[in-house]
């Protein structure tokens, strides 16, 4: 059936502020359907309450609304505009809970709107434990014994009949929250009060935990004609016991048996046609006994998932975008393969290479937090990486975590205690992965490693295979390694840092200068969707070392955008923004833009939004030899937040130019002492400080510039490791800490303000003119992180005296620091009187929050000047913000409930929402201005 010409606008739910759980590939999947419903000439609205995504751009929706997600602001929406259907499959659990109430309030009837994408009932179906648990039962498809409780006693019973271990999954909830297993009678009564609390219907499901069996997902596709293909088989490294999200993950499945693959798949179609009647995508999870290959379902999900966006870039299958040409009535037959562009979507991906996921967490900055894994999802990103062998990809996936880490081991941050190795892998955590391979290394045997992790044993030889290639390097050293075996080590993915380490005294230049003497160099293979049966058209690339190169590097004129890695708190969704309006503004300036990202929750990382996209760690070696094979004009770090800065130096000291600010000038921002002296040259108001290398001279240092003191490392976002000390016992605990966990760093001791205000200024320099964005005010005082502030754009308390001051230092710093693009400046301001606390010449979290909130298109704006293309001067800029918008920091303190929740100068929140008020009466600023500042007499 072609397109049902009925449908002439659609709304698409999104999923709101990033949390735990409910991160950017529900933004990515929005943006796609978008992209993609217009291409069939259909007006798309959005509504999402997200600032910081580039579906919220205008470049995506026709129509965005930036509003909080309640039933009142959808029909806010169809009051105002015409909707013939709604889309909610895009927005994550949020999306569809939304629809879901729409749907009992009547409000979809009300205004003639049809559901596409999902049957409500379906919804319904998913979602309640006991209905999911009776359907499998009535089609046939295993499930693990369980019972339904809606009470204490109801849950008591229900453990007593089903006897431990045991699992418990409240309804309605998202990442797992409430979930857990219980191992033991004294730990159940608390476990089921979290589980009824969590469920938003006070309902759970008590459950036969099968601890140690495989996890297997399946991503699958249907039509009207009930068509479904199944787009990737995902494999969990980790066992059944930790949430998917949190889990390692392979595509495709590396231990599944063909005999049980069939029998999954057959089993994923009959429960997606039993759901209801629907044309969309849906996520099936399944948990195989290791010994018998018996298989029970664990859940569906009628949407895009986390795994959607995982499974769209390892395949170069576009889950979401055909998902809404289907929603809106084509069949996979009729819609184009939009890789190969001659076949139809009626087509499953083959695979001729592997993928690894591996997740991120950020246990830093939750201080006594809980860091074993289990079923409620505590990381907050995650890094994929593409090779042509599991271990390949495994170690470029290492490498792009952004924890200091080489690849698995090898790199000096072996653990070496085998007691805590031990206990790390029975209690798993963030780093067990890197403890399997320290065990190995210490002896400790492949099958005692595999009974205490329940992990496959397949995957624990692989891995046990770079052990035994370490011992044979070290038998060499850089000269007489044989060309082979140095062959061998690039293609088991070790890097040449790792490679220096293992032979001692050899730099990582002198190894990659050995290695381009033998001729080692990486090739660059094209993700395809067909294993090259058909020829592709979309230039989508991984390296490794082969033969063949696939990538062609043309003569245009190119740019280089380095992405930001694996979301973080810190570093999120908004520098991916940042990073797709430099590719456009590139292309739109006439280079060929060209992205090196590995997040694949990200619509950086989209096949299809620059020129050319390499699917790669963002870790020197693999940037390096991809500037060496492109040979771009410049290479653009402005906007990828600190995984980007990073490489300024590297990329100076070789020679490569940076596009905008110079990698002197942003050094200057970066470093406290050279910063300072650039302020009191400038006359311009700085708490005094000082810098120290131990603890001895931060107490010299804190007695010269006063108590209260605030403590930092140099060069880090995100407020890592800062504290607010008073006196000299608390400063030294403070400083022995942060050089342990930072060792090589110096320590920054500033006097801390106690009782100011903050505000920011945001800026465009093109070298000549200054252009200020925008100046915000925050309600929270000094001393608590900018990014777990609300702030308010434009300033609502700040006297004209003070907003002259700040514009007149944010011109001054954007001149003196010869800035080239963007500039963020943090004031702290007390008696009227603005001190600068610092200043960043790159992109910042707060620039798509000005961007939404006024209107104005300021990346590309800002990309266009630093690629020289054009001055401030070209540029009209109009301002359309009436009244005041809020910025307001979104926690997940639920995750981790014994953690302290009273914020200070280190970042804890993980994403932010968008408030537009009309003046300063409206309750929701009432409130939370009494909430937040009552410390404050104004």
């Amino acid at each position: 059936m072609p397109k049902d010409t009925s449908i002439k606008s659609v709304l698409i739910i999104g999923s709101g502020p990033i949390i735990i759980g409910q991160a950017c590939e529900f933004d990515y999947a929005g943006s796609q359907a978008a992209l993609s419903l217009k291409d069939e000439g259909i007006e798309v609205s959005i509504i999402n309450s997200n600032p910081a995504t580039i579906m919220t751009d205008k470049v995506i929706g026709d129509h965005v609304y930036l509003l909080p997600l309640t039933c009142e602001s959808i029909e806010q929406i169809l009051q105002e505009r015409h909707i013939d259907a709604v889309l909610p499959t895009m927005g994550g659990q949020t999306a569809l809970n939304l629809c879901k109430e729409a749907e009992e309030r009547g409000i979809w009837v009300k205004y003639g709107v049809r559901v596409v994408g999902v049957d409500v009932a379906a919804i319904e179906k998913t979602e309640n434990r006991e209905e999911f648990r009776q359907l499998m039962v009535d089609i046939g498809v295993g499930v693990a014994p369980s019972k339904i409780a809606n009470s204490f006693l109801e849950g008591k019973e229900a453990a007593q009949e089903i006897g431990f271990p045991l699992v418990i999954r409240p309804s309605y909830t998202l990442g797992g929250s409430g979930g857990g297993f219980v191992h033991k009678k004294e730990e159940f009564d608390a476990a089921l009060s979290r589980g009824l609390q969590a469920s938003p219907t006070h309902e759970v499901l008590v459950e036969k935990a099968v601890l140690g069996w495989k996890e297997y997902e399946l991503e699958l596709l249907r039509d009207n004609k009930d068509n479904v293909i199944i787009i990737c088989s995902i494999e969990n490294f980790d066992p059944m016991g930790i949430h998917t999200g949190d889990s390692i993950t392979v595509a495709p499945a590396m231990t599944l048996s063909d005999r049980c693959y069939q029998d999954m798949r057959n089993q994923a179609i009959k429960m997606m046609r039993a759901i209801g009647n629907f044309a969309g995508g849906c996520n099936v999870q399944f948990s195989v006994d290791p010994v018998t290959e018996a298989i029970i379902a664990i859940e569906i999900n009628p949407r895009v998932s986390r795994s959607s966006a995982l499974a769209s870039k390892a395949t170069g299958y576009p889950i979401a975008k055909i998902a809404a040409k289907l929603a809106i009535g084509y069949n996979l037959d009729e819609v184009e393969n939009q890789i190969t562009k001659t076949t139809s979507a009626y087509f499953e991906p083959t695979l001729d290479y592997v993928i690894v996921k591996v997740p991120r967490w950020n246990f830093d900055k939750f201080k006594g937090a809980n860091k074993e894994l289990g079923l409620q999802m505590k990381s907050v990103g995650e890094v994929m990486a593409i090779g042509r062998t599991f271990i390949e990809a495994l170690q470029k996936a290492t490498q792009s975590l952004e924890i200091g880490r080489s690849g698995l081991g090898a790199d000096g941050r072996q653990s070496r205690n085998l007691d805590e190795i031990m206990e790390g892998l029975e209690h798993p955590s963030w780093n067990r992965l890197f403890l399997i391979k320290d065990a190995m290394s210490l002896g400790v045997p492949m099958e005692s490693i595999r009974k205490v992790t329940k992990i496959d044993k397949w995957f624990l030889v692989q891995i046990q295979e770079l052990v035994l290639l370490e011992q044979e390097l070290k038998r060499y050293s850089l000269n007489n390694i044989p060309k082979d075996f140095f062959y061998t080590l690039k293609q088991k993915g070790f890097s040449d840092v790792q490679i220096a380490w293992l032979l001692g005294n050899v730099t990582e230049d002198e190894v990659y200068d050995r290695r381009k003497e033998l001729g080692i160099r990486r090739v660059y293979k094209m993700v395809d969707t067909c294993a090259a049966e058909f020829q592709a058209q979309t230039p989508y690339y991984y390296s490794t070392f082969e033969d063949e190169n696939e990538s062609v590097s043309s003569d245009k004129k190119k740019i280089i955008v380095l992405g930001s890695g694996p979301n973080r708190i810190g570093q999120g969704i908004e520098f991916d923004y940042s990073c797709v309006h430099g590719l456009l503004a590139a292309k739109e300036v006439g280079y060929e833009s060209i992205m090196v990202n590995c997040n694949p929750e990200t619509v950086s990382t989209d096949f299809n939004m620059a020129d050319k996209l390499y699917f790669e760690p963002v870790f020197w070696e693999h940037v390096r030899e991809i500037i060496d094979f492109e040979k771009p004009e410049g290479v653009i770090v402005q906007l990828g937040g600190q995984t980007a800065l990073k490489m300024a130096e590297k990329l100076h000291e070789k020679g490569i130019k940076i596009i905008g600010t110079s990698y002197d000038n942003m050094d200057i921002a970066e470093d406290r002492g050279r910063f300072s002296d650039l302020l009191k040259e400038l006359d311009i108001p700085y708490p005094r400080y000082g810098v120290a290398v131990d603890a001895e001279e931060a107490l010299v240092v804190a007695k010269e510039v006063g108590y209260p003191v605030l403590v930092r490392p140099s060069y880090v976002l995100g407020g890592q490791g800062m504290s607010i000390v008073i006196n000299d016992a608390e400063l030294e605990n403070a400083v022995v800490k942060l050089l342990g966990d930072l060792p090589g760093n110096r320590v920054l001791i500033d006097h801390f303000l106690d009782r100011a205000e903050e505000a920011e200024s945001d800026a465009i320099c093109d070298g000549e003119d200054v252009h200020i964005v925008g100046l915000m005010e925050h309600i929270e005082p000094a001393g608590i992180h900018s990014g777990d502030s609300s702030a308010v754009l434009p300033p609502f308390n700040l006297s004209d005296n003070v907003i002259r001051q700040m514009e007149d230092y944010t011109v001054k710093l954007a001149k003196a620091l010869n800035v080239r693009g963007l500039l963020n400046i943090q004031f702290a301001i007390k008696d009227e009187k603005v001190y600068v606390i610092e200043a960043n010449p790159r992109a910042s979290r707060t620039v798509p929050f000005i961007a939404k909130a006024y209107d104005v298109p300021y990346i590309n704006i800002a990309a266009k000047v630093m690629l020289g293309a054009n001055k401030l001067k070209d540029f009209t800029i109009e301002r359309k913000l009436i009244g005041y918008a809020i910025k307001e920091p979104v926690f997940s303190f639920d995750k981790f409930p014994e953690v302290e929740k009273e914020l200070g100068p280190e970042m804890k929140s993980t994403g932010e929402a968008i408030r537009f008020i009309k003046d300063l009466h409206d309750p929701y600023f009432v409130k939370l201005y009494k909430e937040k500042s009552m410390y404050l007499s104004k």
